[in-house]
């Protein structure tokens, strides 16, 4: 039986100061059934929690760590910095040259701003849409989260042309009706939304690998189909590549399945474990940002070095030659891995995979959209992820995150997780 008494009293010991203990809510863990582990240490593929249980680590901080944990030239980037001062709120240099490595990576980027957090990231593309079309209304997708802001908290009715609805107490309902909700990889829906809300619509933003209900990739074409749509209706098209960038492939879903949006939405590996995020796209969209457009963002700790310092290492140990490669090989091979013994074992299970990201569905129908997400077995996943994890594998503690791999995993990281995949697979059957 895992040991966890450290975690469990250190749980007790922060719900007294923040709300449900945690500062993010899936951080719980309640969806699996138990609270949550409280983590001390960091190394390469590993974590080490507070009572000394040690852990392969397929969450990654939610997917930042694509180098892994605590990497050498990361840390030595982050120390560096730090040395010669913490914040400035000031241009440095090394801003603009995560800036050149971004618009080089990203081939839909000409120009890109820096801030904190994904949120803010989205938040700010849709206002700076806005200011562009001169419209109000906004197309999301089912089980795409695109952050917290208020707008975006919203989800679907009994159908694909309802007005969105909020989905999170404290959002107010006039903000929320601006939000039309279409479903994932059904074009259909949002040219529908389109003929209804003629030329009032300002963008129609997506997660080009649908990430937040698990991964889902788009259907053959579904990505051309909502350029075809926002181009002949003039609306903005933003990929929310929080997730997918860097990740999916080096230059992210935009170069993975050859689809130039207007605006991209970047976070996670771009600050390679540190509060960094960024919005980038076309230079005369973007130039409608202050100080040079009317359109206002701003941000005491936007482009911070540590971060900045972090994203630059992270990127660049990406492009060593050879690393990418090896790193998405060894995904398909635990992919493959998980799905093969899954099968052998007569428990029905949907492997996910896009580049160095996957999500085990337990079900029997391919999972292709929100609908399909929420009818697999959650309850199975919570008896796999408590199994997973006495037997040392941490994973994200919900059957709709996904998982991540990163370049710190050895093959006798992978060899280890699949023999105790092959274990629990016949205790949970």
């Amino acid at each position: 039986m895992l040991e966890t008494c450290k975690s469990d009293q250190a749980y007790r010991r922060a719900c007294q100061v923040i709300p449900g203990g945690v500062d993010s809510p899936v951080r719980a863990a309640r969806a699996v059934g138990r609270t949550p582990l409280f983590l001390a240490h960091g190394e390469g593929a590993h974590v080490q929690d507070v009572d000394g249980n040690r852990y392969v680590d397929y969450v990654g901080s939610w997917g930042p760590l694509i180098c892994g944990h605590a990497h050498p030239e990361v840390v030595e980037a982050v120390c560096r910095a730090a040395q010669a001062g913490c914040s400035f709120g000031a241009p440095t240099e090394a801003e603009t040259e995560l800036a050149l490595e971004v618009r080089k990576a990203c081939d839909a980027v000409e120009m890109v701003r820096f801030v904190n957090s994904g949120t803010e990231a989205t938040m700010s593309a849709l206002r700076l849409a806005r200011a562009a079309t001169g419209r109000d209304y906004i197309v999301k997708f089912e089980g795409c989260y695109h952050g917290h802001s208020d707008g975006l908290l919203v989800k679907a009715g009994s159908g694909a042309l309802t007005n969105g609805v909020p989905s999170s107490a404290g959002v107010p309902a006039d903000v929320a009706e601006k939000t039309l909700v279409a479903r994932y990889n059904d074009s259909q829906s949002v040219a529908d939304l389109f003929d209804r809300y003629h030329e009032k619509i300002a963008a129609v933003i997506v997660e080009p690998v649908a990430g937040n209900m698990g991964v889902v990739p788009p259907d053959p074409g579904f990505l051309l189909d909502l350029r075809a749509l926002t181009l002949s209706e003039g609306a903005v098209l933003i990929f929310d590549e929080v997730m997918t960038g860097f990740r999916v492939d080096r230059g992210g879903a935009v170069r993975y399945y050859g689809v130039l949006p207007d605006l991209v939405c970047l976070g996670k590996v771009i600050g390679g474990g540190l509060p960094l995020a960024a919005f980038g796209g076309r230079a005369e969209l973007m130039r409608g940002l202050a100080p040079e457009g009317p359109v206002y963002q701003a941000g005491t700790l936007s482009g911070n070095p540590l971060a900045v310092a972090a994203g630059l290492a992270t990127l660049r140990l990406l492009q060593k030659p050879g690393v990418f490669e090896r790193l998405v090989d060894a995904t398909e091979t635990l992919a493959a891995g998980i799905e093969g013994i899954a099968g052998r074992a007569g428990v029905p299970v949907q492997v996910n995979r896009v580049g160095a990201m996957f999500s085990v569905f337990f079900s029997d129908e391919p999972v292709t959209d929100y609908e399909s997400a929420c009818a697999s077995d959650s309850q199975r996943y919570a008896r796999y992820y408590r199994a997973m994890l006495e037997a040392g594998v941490y994973l994200a503690p919900s059957q709709y995150e996904a998982a991540f791999m990163s370049t710190a995993h050895t093959d006798h990281d992978i060899a280890f997780t699949l023999e105790q995949v092959e274990r629990v697979m016949d205790e949970i059957k």
